[in-house]
């Protein structure tokens, strides 16, 4: 086997050990989805498919049992779809290539699970992900339940593999940790991209529209050798970047404004995710500094709070305290009317202008899988009534960080016009967002390779 080959290898042996000698894993990939007519979308695999397996090509499976063994259902190869299509990895290569203990065309899949399923006590799969899943599972268990008079053993659990693969994924190994490195590293280099492309034209008199910044994004991630970008890029011009969930559209890119680019590449099946603010023009405006270096100072406390043993609310909980004092401070907040900065908090003030959290786990999907609640203290339930719905929440300890796992720190703050707000912060939108590695000694941010300071922005824009 190859490194890539044993690397996966690994993980199903370790899943295998977690579903228990007569536990049985049925993972199938991501379907194509129809864009429209005869075209389809450009197809990406499942993620939990393609940690365990390493396979890129649709309409596969993969079947792991308790003692070990790994069969892979692929398409066959075919030389007139292969023609249209693409060359197909085919069952007879799969072995060897992935290191797969078998693999059959997928076109045996309903004759070969029953006895695959035949003597197992538990089917393992990922709930709520594949439509129609459970439901194909059913008619397995169902056939092999019209034979126990002849003495087959039907499981008698269905379990969820997302409890057992989440726990796994949250944890990033080396080989992981490369990947997103680089991912971070290309995910800056458009960012730059963009960030001079946007001075440079106005400087020439010329039109820039969101959708010119976008095309730079795209253009460095696929130059150096990114497959597609991680998820739907944000250009937000001027008060657009007030709209959380803005997609680059044709809005104009004027001197003077500010520019918000949320926007990565996916590497290999890893996601970045990074989101920089700065001058169309190169220049911060006197206002526009003010919030950007508050912001700057909240995504500082919260990388500061990240590191092994702090709980995952701790970043924002500290970016959230700078982030309060700052709005008091500059008069987005009347303290006359919202108290200090402890009332602030309590009563959540701060969510006219930032109503979002600080961060979320990412690796193979941006918004990644793993559970946000410690474990080992998951019966330990406090409720409390929301300061700004009335509804009772219910509460459990946030997850402990540790080594290898991977989240972002995103604070902002976003002003829309109102009345109380000084008209020289309106339609200001801002957001800082990098990747953090939890390490030994704290964090390691994967996506600084583009400048966040502002002296070191407006430097980079003028060259």
């Amino acid at each position: 086997m190859t490194h890539s080959t044993t690397l996966y290898a690994q993980r199903r042996a370790q899943l295998a050990r977690q579903i228990g000698p007569r536990g049985i894993a049925l993972i199938p990939t991501a379907p194509e989805q129809q864009r429209n007519r005869d075209s389809d979308f450009p197809y990406r695999h499942d993620s939990y498919f393609y940690y365990l397996s390493g396979f890129t090509e649709p309409k596969a499976w993969l079947v792991i049992t308790g003692d070990g063994q790994s069969t892979l259902f692929c398409q066959p190869k075919d030389v007139e779809r292969e023609i249209w299509d693409g060359l197909r990895l085919g069952p007879l290569a799969a072995p060897q290539a992935l290191g797969v203990d078998a693999a059959f065309s997928v076109a045996e899949l309903d004759a070969q699970l029953p006895s695959l399923l035949d003597g197992c006590d538990a089917v393992w799969f990922p709930f709520a992900t594949h439509k129609g899943l459970e439901t194909r599972i059913d008619g397995w268990l169902s056939g092999l339940r019209a034979r126990v008079r002849y003495g087959t053993l039907c499981p008698q659990q269905q379990r969820d593999l997302c409890t057992l693969l989440d726990e796994m994924r949250l944890h990033k190994d080396l080989h992981e940790q490369a990947i997103m490195r680089r991912a971070g590293s290309i995910s800056a280099q458009g960012h730059i991209r963009a960030m001079q492309t946007s001075s440079r034209m106005l400087r020439a008199g010329q039109e820039v529209r969101e959708y010119h910044l976008e095309a730079e994004l795209l253009h460095e991630f696929r130059r150096q050798g990114a497959q597609a970008p991680a998820y739907g890029s944000i250009v937000a011009a001027g008060a657009n970047a007030c709209v959380l969930h803005y997609r680059a559209d044709a809005g104009l890119v004027q001197s003077g404004e500010l520019v918000l680019i949320d926007a990565a590449c996916e590497l290999d099946g890893y996601a970045s995710d990074i989101t920089r603010t700065f001058p169309a023009n190169g220049c911060f405006s006197g206002p526009q500094r003010t919030l950007y270096e508050l912001v700057l100072a909240a995504q500082d406390a919260a990388v500061a709070a990240t590191r092994p043993g702090a709980r995952f609310t701790d970043p924002h909980e500290a970016a959230v305290k700078v982030l309060a004092q700052g709005m008091l401070d500059v008069g987005l907040l009347d303290k006359d009317k919202v108290g200090n900065l402890a009332d602030v908090i309590e009563n959540r003030s701060y969510f006219a202008f930032y109503m979002h959290r600080t961060g979320h786990w990412i690796g193979m999907d941006v918004h990644d899988c793993g559970d946000y609640t410690e474990p080992s203290e998951i019966g330990q339930v406090s409720t409390r009534k929301d300061a700004l719905t009335g509804d009772i929440i219910k509460s459990r300890p946030a997850r402990i960080l540790r080594t290898g796992m991977a989240l972002t720190l995103e604070p902002g703050i976003y002003v829309r016009p109102a009345q109380g707000v000084p008209e020289c912060f309106h339609n200001i939108g801002i957001r800082i967002e990098d990747d953090a590695l939890v390490t030994e000694g704290g964090c390691e941010l994967m996506t600084r390779d583009v400048p966040v300071a502002v002296a070191e922005i407006e430097a980079l824009m003028r060259a």
